[in-house]
């Protein structure tokens, strides 16, 4: 039996869980500033006159300010040099102004007002008459089309530029969020792995990791979670029906939580029962496909060297090549800060050189359909001396968790 697999009750792994985020150090208004002083200083070097941040993440990475995408226009307008202005609904001012920790002016439209004619005026009156404007890139269409539409005067380009160039970078404080997300992620698929008996479905083990969650201090529970067992674990997001867990099945939990915005992702996979010599040589050669991603992450290399590396490993014993499977037939490792899945990736193609503070997954996940897959996803940052694990990886098949070691 897998060590550190089966053999607790949920009621008793619930009762044992503690609050994990005792101490913790949100992003304080400084840094906010500092945020907005080096988007606009990455605006005077590109010639950009000013960026428009949408309601999302971009505009709570630069002002604090918690609000949600929808069909109304919600965003700012960051200069290249002056102070920022909110855009937002009339009826939504007051709101808008009790989320803010950057303040500014809120231009406001009513219902039956263009927010892109408005947005054009706002930048006149701030003294950006023409130029170029960019964009968030998270930005509906339907936003990005109705600025440039009705502001012929500019030129229009995708922020990415600014927003994702600060935003791939991570600050001292911005990594201790991370790394205490990471904490409580894994300590709760530990619990999760101790829970698990035969008879078990999928949705009851998603529904125990995310009162897990909430009961180690992510008050939101579960960001998300994909749990699947058997076959189905070769579908590297899942299948649409349920699965019950059997005797020798692999098992594979993927899930996180989030903590002051910041964002957990990791991926265990397991035996529950007898580990067959199939099972036993995947898993093993997804650790080395893993260990060979993060010794190929070395400060100045491009993103995609460490994509290579991971291919090379599994196409040394006989999988791919490339993205065919049975192999590896994703990225194999993402961005992430706020968002789950943001800039840059660990992808072919991808040139971005790899710099302190730029954060992770790696996940050279194999998929062998008709049979099961395994994924290990761990996440390191980079330091001036190369990658960190935010966690350490799976120990071994037989004892995961390292419980032994």
């Amino acid at each position: 039996m897998t060590i550190g697999v089966g053999g607790s009750t949920p009621a008793k792994e619930l009762a044992d869980l503690d609050n994990m985020t005792m101490g913790i150090t949100p992003i304080a208004l400084p840094e906010y500033e500092a945020r907005i002083r080096e988007a606009q200083r990455l605006m005077r070097e590109k010639d950009i006159a000013g960026i428009y941040v949408n309601a999302g993440t971009s505009l709570y990475y630069f002002t604090g300010t918690r609000w949600g995408a929808s069909e109304r226009m919600v965003g700012a307008i960051i200069p290249a040099s002056g102070q920022l202005e909110y855009i937002a609904p009339a009826f939504e001012e007051a709101t808008l102004v009790e989320y803010m920790t950057i303040t500014g002016r809120v231009n406001c439209w009513e219902e039956d007002e263009s927010p892109y004619a408005l947005m054009g005026s706002a930048l006149a009156r701030m003294g950006l008459k023409e130029g170029t404007i960019g964009i968030d890139e998270a930005a509906p269409f339907f936003i990005a089309d109705g600025i440039r539409q009705s502001n012929p005067q500019y030129q229009f380009r995708n922020a990415a530029e600014v927003t994702a160039s600060c935003r791939m970078i991570k600050s001292s404080t911005e990594l201790a969020l991370m790394q205490r997300a990471k904490n409580i992620t894994l300590e709760v698929h530990k619990c999760a792995a101790r829970i698990l008996a035969p008879g078990v479905t999928t949705t009851e083990v998603e529904a125990f990791i995310h009162a897990a969650h909430k009961a180690a201090g992510a008050s939101a529970g579960s960001y998300f979670c994909i749990v699947l067992f058997g076959e189905a674990t070769a579908y590297p997001h899942g299948v649409k029906d349920p699965q019950v867990l059997q005797d020798n099945d692999m098992v594979l939990i993927d899930t996180g939580c989030q903590l002051e915005g910041y964002i957990s992702d990791i991926t265990r996979s397991y035996v529950y029962g007898e580990i067959s010599d199939r099972q036993r040589q995947i898993w093993n050669l997804e650790k080395e496909a893993q260990a060979a991603a993060f010794a190929a992450a070395k400060i100045g290399q491009p993103c995609s060297a460490v994509d290579t590396a991971a291919r090379k490993a599994l196409e040394a014993q006989g999988l791919g090549p490339g993205y065919n499977i049975p192999g590896l037939p994703h990225r194999t490792g993402h961005g992430i800060g706020l968002d789950i899945h943001e800039w840059p990736y660990l992808v072919k193609n991808e040139t971005t050189k790899l710099a302190p503070g730029m954060c992770f997954s790696n996940e050279p996940m194999i998929c062998i359909p008709g049979e099961f897959g395994i994924r290990h996803e761990d996440h390191f940052y980079m330091t001036e001396s190369g990658p960190k694990w935010f966690t350490e990886p799976a120990y071994s098949v037989d004892d995961p968790f390292g419980y032994e070691a």
